[in-house]
């Protein structure tokens, strides 16, 4: 007994260098609320979409761990050329600084970064993968969240299945949303 709306927010239009794509679902419980009309008290977030650039959420000094190996970076250019010949676009994903935005985030990360590798050749080294702390930024966290208290894996893993903060924060604080006086 809800009434329910649905959306398709994509994260960058929210002021985060991520093409994340993801469904939100709102749903009010009609037996707490009654006699509204939620189409009049509830509207969706306009995304203000936010220039974004991905230098914004880079570190600056970042361990060389995060660098891959020469190893790992052949895979992925071999695999690359391999996908190309076959006519699709699969394969890992490069991008700098100046990149308005990523690939979305998965869980998966931890394994080869692929989705989202950053450019170092200008430094002369093989791409590296994003930090956890950058990997939160994308996300939408604050600096201020932790993200050292497991192993690199599982934050890779909790933050691929996270949502953007930033989204988030904008649908609940719609017009009408859950807790407003006007429910």
């Amino acid at each position: 007994n809800y009434w329910v709306d649905v959306r398709v927010l994509r994260a960058r239009d929210f002021g985060v260098p991520q093409n994340r794509e993801r469904i939100y679902i709102v749903g009010f419980d009609l037996d707490q609320f009654t006699n509204v009309d939620f189409e009049k008290v509830f509207s969706w977030p306009i995304p203000p979409k936010i220039k974004t650039r991905l230098g914004d959420i880079l570190e600056e000094n970042v361990d060389s761990k995060y660098t891959i190996s020469d190893k790992i970076w052949d895979g992925h250019r071999r695999r690359k050329t391999e996908h190309l010949s076959k006519g699709n676009g699969f394969g890992y994903s490069l991008f700098n600084k100046d990149s308005v935005y990523t690939n979305t985030l998965l869980a998966r990360y931890y394994k080869d970064g692929s989705e989202i590798l950053i450019d170092q050749s200008e430094k002369n080294l093989n791409p590296r993968k994003l930090t956890p702390r950058e990997c939160a930024r994308l996300q939408g966290f604050p600096d201020e969240f932790k993200v050292d208290a497991v192993s690199n894996t599982q934050i890779y893993k909790q933050l691929g299945n996270a949502v953007c903060l930033n989204v988030v924060s904008a649908v609940a604080n719609s017009t009408g949303a859950a807790g407003s006086t006007s429910l």
